[in-house]
């Protein structure tokens, strides 16, 4: 009798999806709908904030700086992000939330950015001095997203290519099209774009 053949398996890779840098505690204000708005403007090794994606995933950070950028009636977040993102290499990260861009709005009339406080969580003091004022001659980008929860966290260990100053990287994190709970609905999306552009835009 001929021996049977043994099938050798190949590990099946993720496809890489694109994916944001984000606080871990924004994280969680998107999925609790307390906020459908991020503002950015590149990080320090950018020549300018760039939307590298219209659908990705966020990568949760976290820093000793954001408990005082937080206003208080929003830091019951905190713990939440710090648990979900890892700040050395090692560790372990959890990546829950994707994001859709709706909107994208450059920030015209940064002087009136304290307009958008009602919607999002960080103070007004924050906002002016880690996106208006840090790196004056860059525009301010506002981006209004609908928030979708995965249908089941990533944990991933954290790498030395996931640091550096820099917005966007990509991740073997399985998002398929049309997955997940979506947090926001289309007339709230409608209204926080019409906000922005009425007072910054």
């Amino acid at each position: 009798m001929e021996p049977t053949a043994t099938a050798t398996s190949t590990p099946v890779r993720t496809a890489a999806t694109p994916a944001l840098k984000e606080w871990g505690a924004v994280v969680h204000a998107l999925l609790q709908g307390r906020q459908a708005l991020l503002l950015r403007k590149g990080g320090i090794h950018e020549k300018r904030f760039a939307v590298g994606a219209c659908r990705f995933v966020l990568f949760p950070t976290v820093a000793h700086s954001h408990a005082e950028s937080v206003r208080p009636e929003h830091r019951d977040l905190l713990p939440l992000g710090a648990a979900d993102a890892a700040d050395a290499p090692g560790g372990e990260l959890l990546v829950r939330a994707g994001a859709e861009v709706v909107a994208v709005v450059p920030v015209a009339r940064p002087e009136r950015v304290e307009e958008l406080e009602d919607l999002h969580v960080w103070t007004s003091a924050s906002v002016r001095s880690s996106r208006v004022d840090f790196r004056p001659r860059h525009q301010l980008t506002a981006l209004v997203v609908r928030a979708v929860e995965l249908p089941e966290p990533v944990r991933l260990v954290r790498r030395p290519e996931h640091g550096g100053c820099t917005s966007w990287l990509d991740l073997e994190v399985p998002w398929p099209a049309g997955t997940g709970r979506a947090v926001h609905a289309d007339e709230h999306l409608a209204a926080v774009e019409a906000a922005v552009r009425e007072r910054v835009g």
